[in-house]
C-alpha cells in the first residue's frame, strides 16, 4: 500500500541540525510524492521558562516547512499546565495535535512515536509504531520524570503496531519484553565523501573534533578537560560542533582550557567540512547502560569521512578497535593516546563501508506500511 499520512511525535524540532528522524522522513517525503507529515515538535514551556528565570515564549504552533511543497509541517505546541497538576497537561497538548491534525485533513494517519511522552495519543486510534532511539528508561533522571517515561514507554511497548529499535542493544534489552524490529541509523554517503574547503571557523592547527550533541548523557566531561589540558601542551585543539545541553558548570569547566573550543552548531549540510578537515575524531563518551544502547549517527559519519577515529570502548565504535587509524581507548588512557595520535598520525584510516540512508528508508517505510495495514484489516 502507498504510505499517504504520517503523524511524527519526535524528540527533537525541525530544523538544520538533522539527526535519525529528519533524514527518515526527508527520505520518505521524496520516496512518497503523495505522502502529508505532521511533525509534532517538543512543546514549550512557558512557565517552566519563567521560574528558571528564562524569557517565556508559547509555542510556535503549526507551520509549514518550505521545500516540500506543502507536505510537511511541524507543530510546536505550549505546555500550559506543569504535569505535577496531573493528566490536564498532556491532554491540552494532545487536543492540540489532534485539531493540528484535522486542520491538515488527515484523516487516517500512521502515529510513529519517538518521544514517549506523546504516548496518549494512542487514544487517537491511529496505528502506531514506537521508534527507540535512546534507552531514556535507564537514563539519569529524577524519580517524578523517570516514572513518566517508564509509563509512557510501557504503554508504547504493549500497543504499537509495530516498535522499532535503532541498535543492537536496544534489540537485546527490549525484545525481552515484545518483539522488535532492528532498523539502524546510516549516512548520506556521497555528502559525506564529496571533498570541501576548510570552513572559516574552524581552529587553526591540529583539531580533535566531536560532532554531535553535548550532553552529560552521553559526554565524559571530566575525560574532555582531561583532553584539552593535554591538547593544549602541544597547540592543539579540543574542538565541539553541535547543540551544547551541557549544565552551565559542566560548560564553563570545559572552557577553562585554552584548548577547548565550543562552536555551537551547524548547518546539516555543513557538518561534512568540518569532519573532513579535523586531525582526529574524537567520541569521548561515558560506558554505561545508556550509551550501551545507542547506535551513533557520528559513527557512520566519522567513518564516511575517513579520518583517523579516537573512542572510548562504547557500542559501534568498539568493534572498530583493530581497524588502522581507529584508536579505542578506556577514560585513564584516552588522553595520552589521543595526544599521542595528533603528534604522530596514522599511515593509513579504515577502509569502512557505511550504510547509506536509502537502505533504511526503505526498510522504515516497510515497517510504517506494515503498520498501516495492520489497522486497515482490523474489524
Amino acid at each position: 500500500m502507498n504510505l499517504r499520512e504520517l503523524v511524527v511525535c519526535s524528540l527533537e524540532s525541525w530544523d538544520q541540525v538533522w539527526r535519525r528522524n529528519q533524514y527518515f522522513v526527508d527520505g520518505l517525503l521524496r520516496r512518497n510524492p503523495e505522502l502529508r507529515v505532521l511533525w509534532i515538535e517538543p512543546a514549550a514551556d512557558p512557565l517552566h521558562a519563567a521560574l528558571h528565570r528564562h524569557r517565556p515564549s508559547l509555542g510556535a504552533g503549526l507551520r509549514e516547512v518550505p521545500g516540500y511543497y506543502g507536505r510537511l509541517h511541524t507543530l510546536q505546541p505550549t505546555k500550559w499546565l506543569p504535569r505535577a497538576v496531573g493528566t490536564l497537561a498532556d491532554r491540552l497538548m494532545i487536543a492540540e495535535a489532534r485539531r493540528a491534525a484535522r486542520s491538515l485533513s488527515l484523516t487516517a494517519p500512521v502515529l510513529w512515536v519517538n518521544d514517549p511522552g506523546w504516548a496518549g495519543l494512542l487514544d487517537t486510534g491511529w496505528p502506531a509504531i514506537y521508534d527507540v532511539t535512546d534507552d531514556w528508561v535507564a537514563a539519569d533522571r529524577g524519580t517524578r520524570e523517570h516514572d513518566r517515561i517508564v509509563g509512557g514507554e510501557n504503554r508504547l511497548m504493549a500497543q504499537c503496531v509495530v516498535v522499532v529499535v535503532c541498535s543492537t542493544g536496544l534489540q537485546a534489552t527490549k525484545s525481552r519484553i515484545r518483539p522488535v524490529e532492528l532498523v539502524q541509523n546510516a549516512v548520506d554517503v556521497h555528502a559525506y565523501r564529496s571533498p570541501r574547503p576548510r570552513p572559516d571557523d574552524l581552529a587553526p592547527g591540529p583539531v580533535a573534533l566531536y560532532v554531535g550533541t553535548m550532553h552529560e548523557d552521553r559526554l565524559d566531561v571530566a575525560l574532555c578537560a582531561r583532553i584539552a589540558d593535554s591538547l593544549a601542551g602541544i597547540g592543539a585543539r579540543l574542538a565541539f560542533v553541535g547543540p551544547n545541553a551541557l549544565s552551565p558548570a559542566n560548560t564553563r569547566l570545559l572552557q577553562e582550557s585554552p584548548a577547548t573550543v565550543i562552536m555551537g552548531p551547524r548547518p546539516y549540510t555543513e557538518v561534512p567540512a568540518y569532519l573532513q578537515h579535523a586531525d582526529v575524531l574524537i567520541v569521548p563518551h561515558l560506558v554505561d547502560e545508556f550509551t550501551e544502547s545507542l547506535d551513533p549517527i557520528k559513527l557512520y559519519e566519522y567513518e564516511a569521512v575517513g579520518r583517523p577515529i579516537a573512542a572510548t570502548p562504547v557500542a559501534g565504535f568498539r568493534d572498530l578497535a583493530n581497524t588502522p587509524g581507529v584508536l579505542v581507548a578506556p577514560a585513564e588512557r584516552f588522553a595520552d593516546e589521543l595526544t599521542q595520535m595528533i603528534q604522530a598520525p596514522p599511515e593509513r584510516v579504515g577502509p569502512f563501508e557505511p550504510a547509506d540512508w536509502a537502505g533504511r528508508v526503505a526498510a522504515m517505510q516497510d515497517v510504517l506500511e506494515r503498520a498501516a495495514a495492520d489497522t486497515t484489516e482490523a474489524p
